[in-house]
Parts: C-alpha cells; sequence; structure tokens
C-alpha cells in the first residue's frame, strides 16, 4: 500500500499505474485516491498486488515520481490559492530538472496551474540577452518576425522588459506577450495600465507566497514561479508491505 505520511495534494498516481503496468501487467492497482486531491496523513492512495520481485523492483522509480509530483503540486494549489480572486493565473516555467520536465510540468497542471512553454519550440520569448545581443528591443523583435515568416511558423512572441520605456518599445512593435521582470509595484501598475489590454502580461522575478497576492492586485494576467518545479522539497511518501 501506498501510505501517505505528510499532507498535501496527492500527484503522480496516474504515473505510478503506466510505470507498474509497464514493468509487469501482471500488477494489478487499486486506487483509493484520485490525482489533484487534497490528502492528510495516514491516508493510503493506492494497494498494488502481484510479484514481490516487480513490487520491489518498481518500488524507488515510484516512490521519487510520485514524492516530487506531489510536492509541485501541493506548492502550485497553495500560491494558487493565494490569488484566488483576481484575474491572474499561475504559470510555470523551464526551469526544471533535466530530463524530467514532463512530469513536474504534469504535476503543475494538477495542482491547478498552468504551463508556459514546454520548450524552445513552442513559443518565441525574448530576454535580455537576446535582446542585448540583437542590439534592442526593435531589433530583437523585426528579427523574431522576420524568422516565423521566412519559416512559416505561427507562434506567439513574448519580451521580457525590465523598465517602462521598455514597455512603451515593446508595445510600438507589437507582440502578444509582455514580461513584467522584477519590477516594483508601482512601476508594475503603470505598466499594466500602459499595456491597457494590448497584450497579455507577465509577470515574474522573485515572486514569494509573501509577495504573490500584491503582484496579482497589480493587474497581471499570469504570475511565473520558477520555485515551483526548481525548489521543492519532496512530499513524504511509503510504499508499505500488508
Amino acid at each position: 500500500k501506498l501510505l501517505i505520511k505528510e499532507d498535501g495534494i496527492i500527484a503522480g498516481i496516474d504515473l505510478a499505474a503506466a510505470i507498474f503496468q509497464f514493468f509487469d501487467p501482471s500488477l494489478s492497482l487499486s486506487v483509493k485516491i484520485h490525482d489533484g486531491t487534497a490528502v492528510k496523513a495516514g491516508a493510503i492512495a493506492f494497494t498494488v498486488s502481484g510479484p514481490a520481485r516487480s513490487i520491489l523492483t518498481t518500488e524507488r522509480l515510484v516512490l521519487n515520481c510520485m514524492q516530487r509530483m506531489s510536492a509541485i503540486a501541493t506548492k502550485t494549489r497553495f500560491l494558487s490559492s493565494l490569488i484566488e480572486g483576481t484575474p491572474a493565473r499561475l504559470l510555470d516555467t523551464r526551469k526544471t530538472t533535466p530530463n524530467f520536465r514532463l512530469i513536474e510540468k504534469w504535476a503543475v497542471l494538477i495542482g491547478g496551474g498552468q504551463n508556459h512553454r514546454i520548450g524552445l519550440y513552442d513559443k518565441i520569448m525574448l530576454k535580455d540577452n537576446h535582446i542585448d545581443m540583437a542590439g534592442g528591443i526593435e531589433q530583437a523583435i523585426i528579427r523574431t518576425k522576420d524568422y516565423l515568416r521566412a519559416r512559416n511558423k505561427n507562434l506567439e512572441i513574448e519580451v521580457e522588459t525590465r523598465t517602462l520605456t521598455e514597455v512603451k518599445q515593446v508595445l510600438s512593435a507589437g507582440v502578444d506577450m509582455i514580461m513584467l521582470d522584477n519590477m516594483d509595484l508601482e512601476t508594475m501598475k503603470e505598466a499594466v495600465r500602459l499595456i491597457g489590454g494590448a497584450c497579455k502580461t507577465e509577470a515574474s522575478g522573485g515572486i514569494t507566497e509573501d509577495t504573490i497576492r500584491s503582484v496579482a492586485e497589480c493587474g497581471v494576467d499570469f504570475i511565473s514561479v520558477g520555485a515551483l518545479t526548481h525548489n521543492i522539497k519532496s512530499l513524504d511518501l511509503s510504499l508499505k508491505a500488508q
């Protein structure tokens, strides 16, 4: 049986079922609690029955995945609760564990957050290094649009801004989303006012549980938090024989 030893949001049960079935189709899973459920310590998430060798072989992989996924889902649910009643939605980032990105982003969805881009291929984000190397915001956006036209690609463009001057420059060039990076609250509110719904807005940079509500109240559409996936302590779970 999978014993939950810490309060939180359970995640990864569907993945555990897939791992058990892939390794040994004779393993049988009886699910008691489904992904996304708030759980208390002492609850049983599922029982698995079948050959002992197969269970012991898959035990650590299942626990590693579920403990990390549950921690991410728990953090996501908590931060999302802090911005309830505002228009803002919580986003993850690409700050994920190597070779584990899809699993971690799945956990964010289970926790009630939204996925930002999965990789470099599904959305273009122009950040400070891109802008500096291109010679400025306008040049970076022009070159990006030229690239998309030349390759017949239809991808959204997001641009990172650090000042109100940069926000104005991006607005004049036209993009799908503007990132407001490490701005103080008053600057962010003014940036949202300047943008005026012309495109979506994303707040980013050092946002914590103590500041996320104030950021959301600035009127941004999205808040991205890298700590959802790169600064997580695994939820305590254990597979016990019975």
